[in-house]
């Protein structure tokens, strides 16, 4: 029997279309069909100057949309020769790194919601709504921040700002237990997911699957330890890995990498408070990339997000090639699913992390 799960799906985050072919209850065949919510964002930036593209970049995966901006902000600043300011450096790294939890507690929220688990999405809620208070007080955005800018941020953190995000990030390290003492060892949960859905390294490798669900087997490779960039390069950065490769790993390592990015962004805020200058670069009004072309990739919280810029000198990009963790991750499934369950198909499809404005673009 041929079954469409999509192209809208309650247990997808957005809308993916698979078309599976089963035996009974068991998945034959299983092939992601991508492209419904396709936007073209890659056209649309050859049309928008270098400070519009950024409204574009932030929104592909709305979960990481700092990071996002990050990324672009960082290929444009790389091709220009601009020095972005130490405090600028280390305000980006504290962000990101909030950035991040903000993403993994949503899906920490909602993967466990998807095979039945309906308490856990209100502790990892009120972990978020913590961390969003200083997100939108910095930035005034409680999504898509446009904090990002090129040659450095928008503007200097509110006075005050660092303590309280530092009193934030207390709160979240001491309720996040919470979450972790719920899910992790519970046995309904433990069934639903050991053993289930194994990728192995050498597949996440041939794939190009990067970030928590490359790590859950075994691939060690973190750009943020790897390839420094932001203020990286002065931290040091635990790399959480697994060797499992089963849902239960990938769930794991997303939950372990919020502990891990609680103690980075307190060392960016402790380090900020010592430092004092511009967050931003005085820029032309007409913001021009010589002609040239540049590579810019980061570690979003889903995986390895890359910019590729080619500039024939205009105000605009002449071709921006946009690189994202979600489309590579996305591509395992046709590996991983036939074989399993229907039953286990969503807890598959959950544990891969994606969203799918990050692979429709």
């Amino acid at each position: 029997m041929v079954l469409n799960i999509g192209p809208q799906h309650p247990s997808t985050h957005g809308v993916l279309r698979l078309r599976l072919v089963l035996d009974g209850e068991r998945v034959i065949s299983a092939e992601p069909i991508v492209g419904y919510m396709h936007r073209g964002a890659e056209k649309l930036f050859e049309v928008r100057d270098y400070r519009q593209i950024l409204v574009l970049t932030n929104r592909h995966d709305w979960l990481s949309a700092f990071s996002n901006e990050l990324g672009a902000a960082m290929a444009v600043e790389r091709l220009m020769g601009i020095e972005v300011p130490e405090r600028a450096v280390w305000l980006r790294t504290a962000l990101a790194e909030i950035n991040r939890m903000l993403n993994h507690l949503m899906f920490l929220g909602s993967y466990p919601l998807e095979i039945g688990a309906i308490t856990p999405v209100f502790y990892a809620f009120r972990e978020r709504e913590t961390l969003q208070a200083v997100m939108e007080e910095i930035s005034g955005g409680r999504m898509h921040y446009m904090f990002n800018q090129v040659g450095g941020v928008k503007a200097e953190a509110p006075a005050g700002w660092t303590s309280r995000a530092r009193d934030a990030l207390g709160l979240v390290e001491k309720r996040l237990p919470d979450l972790d003492r719920l899910i992790r060892k519970n046995d309904i949960f433990l069934a639903r997911t050991v053993g289930v859905g194994v990728l192995t390294a050498a597949q996440a490798a041939a794939y190009g699957a990067s970030g928590p669900v490359a790590r859950a087997s075994g691939l060690d490779f973190d750009l943020r330890r790897d390839e420094p960039y932001l203020a990286y390069g002065s931290l040091d950065v635990p790399v959480v890995t697994r060797t499992a490769g089963d849902c239960h790993a990938r769930f794991e390592v997303l939950l372990d990498q919020v502990y891990v990015s609680l103690d980075l962004a307190r060392q960016c805020l402790d380090r900020l408070d010592t430092i004092k200058g511009p967050v931003n670069v005085r820029l032309p009004k007409v913001v021009k990339a010589p002609e040239g072309h540049t590579y810019a990739w980061t570690e979003n919280p889903l995986g390895i997000n890359g910019y590729y810029l080619v500039s024939r000198g205009d105000k605009t990009p002449w071709r921006m090639k946009l690189r994202t963790a979600s489309y590579s991750n996305v591509q395992c499934l046709s590996t991983l699913l036939p074989g399993c369950l229907v039953p286990d198909l969503i807890a598959i499809l959950g544990s891969m992390f994606f969203v799918v404005g990050d692979i429709d673009k």
